[in-house]
């Protein structure tokens, strides 16, 4: 295990799929939503509500990638050969034995994930979900930590829909009257933020943002 290696966090839809994760080592990714991360070495699962209150939004198990392969649906669920994705093709990524993480990674609110990519060093280190993401621009991280540091739990990559565009802002914050937008991009939602890269001052500029919001919803992250 190094730093530098590569996890994938996928999400697992239904405890038959764990059952399979670890009986039969696979996990299966359909190749038309493949990320560009498939040949990551870890891959680590994010459970749904199917889960359980107990489970559920967070991630407790991952495993070593060994390989992986293209194939149909049916190849892989041969009983179930009237489901109108049966001839689609999928990858097989095959798993070594899963192992428990703990603790577990949360998801501080539910949102909605497909797939994300991170390092081992990030996912070895994380508390909660957020803490995963990586971004290319190094003072979007610097805004989150600090924001953090403040007691303020701000979310990463999240898709906005807006008049019918969906765009992806670097930071959301949820506040009592709604909800605080960041980019870097020109291209957001109209009432997003940019963040200017001067860390000092896009904290002033967000928290006044945040005040005129009602303040953030606080999420106890203590269990």
């Amino acid at each position: 295990m190094y730093p530098e290696d590569r996890v994938l966090v996928g999400v697992m839809p239904d405890p038959r799929d764990l059952e399979i994760a670890r009986e039969q080592h696979w996990y299966r990714v359909p190749v038309k939503h493949a990320p560009a991360g498939i040949g990551a070495e870890y891959v680590a699962f994010y459970f749904t509500k199917r889960f359980g209150p107990d489970l559920r939004w967070a991630i407790h198990f991952y495993a070593r990638r060994t390989g992986h392969e293209l194939v149909r649906r049916i190849d892989l669920l041969p009983e179930e050969p009237d489901h109108p994705r049966a001839h689609e093709q999928y990858y097989k990524l095959q798993l070594g034995p899963l192992r428990q993480k703990q603790p577990p990674i949360i998801s501080l609110r539910w949102r909605r994930i497909t797939f994300i990519r991170t390092t081992w060093d990030r996912f070895v280190a994380a508390r909660e979900i957020n803490d995963l993401f990586r971004s290319d621009e190094a003072f979007v991280d610097r805004v989150y930590h600090a924001l953090k540091e403040r007691g303020i739990q701000p979310e990463r990559e999240v898709k906005i829909r807006e008049r019918g565009e969906t765009y992806t802002v670097d930071l959301l914050i949820p506040c009592r009257d709604g909800a605080v937008m960041l980019s870097t991009s020109e291209e957001r939602p109209a009432k997003a933020l940019i963040l200017a890269g001067d860390s000092g001052r896009d904290i002033e500029a967000i928290q006044r943002a945040i005040e005129r919001q009602g303040g953030p919803l606080m999420v106890d992250i203590s269990l």
